[in-house]
């Protein structure tokens, strides 16, 4: 199971998040709400070190996004990025 997925899950308390939804499947539109979002942001800051601004936010909708944006970050995190 991926982080995010996993994160879900935590955030959640049901394993719907990591059984039901494809990589592509938008979150909001899954029936989580913009509290979980917010709580999974936070935890994908804290466990993973990755800061998410508000511009980043606004592109993170898929757990797929979610998972490219945390390796793209902590593949490369001392390259000068961002």
């Amino acid at each position: 199971m991926s982080r995010i997925r996993e994160m879900l899950v935590e955030i959640t308390g049901t394993s719907e998040y990591s059984d039901s939804l494809s990589d592509d499947d938008e979150l909001a539109g899954s029936g989580i709400d913009s509290g979980d979002l917010v709580r999974l942001l936070l935890l994908v800051e804290e466990r993973t070190g990755v800061a998410v601004t508000a511009a980043d936010m606004e592109t993170l909708g898929t757990i797929g996004e979610y998972e490219r944006f945390v390796a793209e970050r902590t593949g490369a995190g001392t390259s000068g990025g961002a």
